[in-house]
């Protein structure tokens, strides 16, 4: 077992490498992340469920916030059912 200091950068970067790898080798969720102005936001979250409806490949907005300018960044993923 390793005694090394692991800061949180070195988790971060870990976690990150397992996540590109996933994503490589057609992990279980499609995501995208977007920095839009509030309206803009809304329609592209219109597109995403219009396009991709919530029963058939459970689209969610998984993580938003709003940014100190006002836009807002959402992170929108959903099952790759019938790429």
């Amino acid at each position: 077992m390793s005694a090394e200091h692991k800061t949180p950068s070195d988790v971060a970067r870990r976690l990150g490498k397992r996540a590109r790898e996933q994503a490589g080798s057609g992990g279980a969720w499609r995501r995208e992340t977007y920095v839009l102005p509030r309206g803009e936001a809304r329609d592209k979250a219109r597109e995403w469920f219009t396009k991709f409806p919530k029963a058939a490949y459970m689209t969610e907005i998984e993580f938003w916030r709003e940014l100190s300018d006002g836009r807002i960044e959402f992170t929108i993923r959903r099952l790759p059912s019938a790429d």
